[in-house]
């Protein structure tokens, strides 16, 4: 019995004893997005704009009666998100100088669970668009603005929104693929 125990606890001994254990890396969710299609969309608008392809649906609603005020949302229902578009026709310099106010307080709002926001101005002289283009970090409830104007008649605002609670590591690499698709909305934007 006490060679038995013996030899029971030298084969344990001699299994138990090896390297030490290597701790498995961490593995990341590997995201692959379709390459981005873009066709000018123009329904009768102010302006045309280039929008992907692969977003699902695009939707119209009037903000006021005379039509002068109207939201669009590009949605990306695979992605739960939309962009959403808000244009206001501009009727003079002080409604210029409110609606620029509006957009910039509406991203600093964000400061409260932001933890950067990145400011990249916008120009295009040839076309008359002018903006900016703001990218949120952080668990903010969106990830990007904008806005762009021509200073005189037309004014854009924009802002993305995913349908999940705000946590930056999930949905960055999707804010990513979207804030690409922003950045060409700002840069093919053409008033009508």
């Amino acid at each position: 019995m006490k060679q038995t125990f013996i030899l029971c606890l030298l084969i344990i001994s001699c299994i138990g004893c090896g390297s030490d254990p290597i701790p498995k890396p961490k593995g990341y969710l590997r995201l692959e997005y379709p390459q981005a299609n873009y066709k000018t969309y123009n329904q009768n608008l102010p302006f045309s704009f280039d929008r992907n392809t692969h977003s699902d649906t695009i939707r119209y609603k009037p903000l006021t009666d005379n039509v002068t005020s109207f939201g669009l949302n590009i949605e990306y229902k695979k992605l739960k998100g939309t962009i959403y578009l808000t244009y206001k026709a501009i009727d003079g310099k002080d409604r210029l100088i409110q609606y620029l106010k509006n957009a910039q307080n509406f991203t600093q709002e964000h400061t409260k669970k932001a933890d950067a926001i990145e400011e990249v101005v916008w120009e295009n002289p040839v076309n008359k668009v002018y903006g900016m283009f703001y990218e949120v970090g952080g668990n903010a409830a969106s990830q990007s603005q904008f806005y762009v104007t021509d200073s005189v008649n037309h004014f854009l605002t924009g802002s993305l929104y995913f349908y999940a609670k705000p946590n930056y590591d999930s949905i960055l690499p999707a804010a990513h693929y979207l804030q690409k698709d922003i950045k060409r909305i700002m840069e093919s934007v053409q008033w009508n």
